[in-house]
């Protein structure tokens, strides 16, 4: 009895040894990034870009492509799945092909892509932005961590974020930390999320295009939420004040005004995204989103359209506009989560 305690109190001192020594290194590496950091260009354009056309149509596209691995056969354990790495990586590769040629030839003069890898276990360490970037292209961390120790078996290391694309000049773009709602030690291993904003000069003005791309918090009480689209309306307001024009878009975690309606939640354990409300805007301000088809999926199982059951379908991606940007046309493409749990949302606008 007494050897069986003693192996039993070595194997327990053991376990703590190495759970304290996973803390201690994650601890110290865990990446902390300023409140403002100037971004580097992954791709320049070969010839001179131009400013962008005032009074001309922007034709823009916004899509969370899930970092390529979880595409129509995919779940996720977050969602009530059982995968983490969910697709192998000749998998990722059909899903990284698709999202390029939609990306590459839908005619689009600016691209915001969000959970874009560029070395993660979950991706085989392909960089995603590096080949997917197109024209002037910056790309914004938002999950940097070495090993994420969750679920069985683990994340590991992970590297991803904003990927935006322009086919006009780009004057800078930057990474704008968002409040971190997690403490810690769930903070160690969890997503720094960010604005990425890309300044774009107009044609015969002092004034820029101010792109926001970004994608707010989703596993968080909530109040987390709040307090990135707090954030997010203090800085669109300020731009908009400086006589700038604004789009933002991308994946917000928070379900569109009456998009609920078309979409109600199925079950009560199903992840349940925040509620936007057109309250929450600057006087001028709107939304700009598409209900005519759902822009994310549940991951809690493969893509299974006739399961309606058990297939929870949302509105939660889109784009705000500043009162001097007209909205042309906003259309959710409906791919049926060919390769991504997101479908991708076109806009088009004018700058007046």
């Amino acid at each position: 009895m007494k050897k069986f305690l003693r192996v039993l109190l070595i194997l327990l001192l053991v376990i703590v040894v190495a759970v304290g020594g996973l803390l201690g290194w994650l601890t110290a590496t865990e990446y902390k990034p300023a409140a403002v950091e100037s971004l580097d260009f992954l791709s320049r354009s070969a010839e001179a870009s131009p400013k962008v056309p005032a009074g001309a149509e922007l034709k823009l596209l916004s899509w969370n492509v899930g970092y390529a691995g979880l595409g129509k056969d995919s779940d996720f354990f977050m969602d009530g799945g059982k995968d983490a790495r969910s697709a192998d990586e000749a998998t990722v590769r059909q899903y990284l092909a698709g999202i390029d040629a939609l990306t590459r030839g839908g005619d689009y003069d600016l691209v915001m892509l969000q959970e874009v890898d560029t070395d993660s276990s979950r991706t085989y360490g392909i960089n995603e932005a590096e080949l997917l970037a197109f024209g002037n292209a910056s790309h914004a961390l938002n999950y940097s961590c070495p090993f994420v120790p969750v679920p069985v078996p683990p994340l590991g290391k992970v590297n991803s974020g904003l990927l935006s694309c322009s086919n006009f000049a780009v004057d800078e773009a930057q990474r704008v930390s968002l409040p971190c709602p997690f403490s810690w030690p769930l903070r160690i291993a969890n997503l720094k999320r960010c604005l990425m904003v890309s300044y774009l000069p107009i044609e015969g003005s002092d004034k820029q295009l101010v792109l926001v791309n970004l994608h707010l918090e989703a596993y968080d009480d909530g109040e987390g939420k709040i307090a990135q689209t707090n954030q997010l309306r203090e800085f669109i307001e300020t731009q908009y004040q400086l006589g700038n024009y604004v789009i933002a878009g991308g994946d917000f975690n928070q379900s569109f005004p009456g998009s609920l309606e078309v979409y109600p939640m199925l079950k009560a354990d199903f992840w349940t995204p925040g509620v936007l409300d057109d309250s929450l805007l600057p006087e001028g301000w709107r939304f700009a989103y598409d209900t005519a088809a759902p822009s994310c999926r549940l991951l809690n199982q493969p893509y299974n359209p006739s399961d309606r059951e058990n297939t929870q379908y949302y509105v939660i991606d889109g784009y705000i506009l500043s009162p001097n940007v007209e909205l042309n046309e906003v259309h959710t493409l409906d791919l049926a989560f060919e390769n991504s749990d997101h479908n991708p949302v076109e806009l088009s606008v004018t700058l007046k």
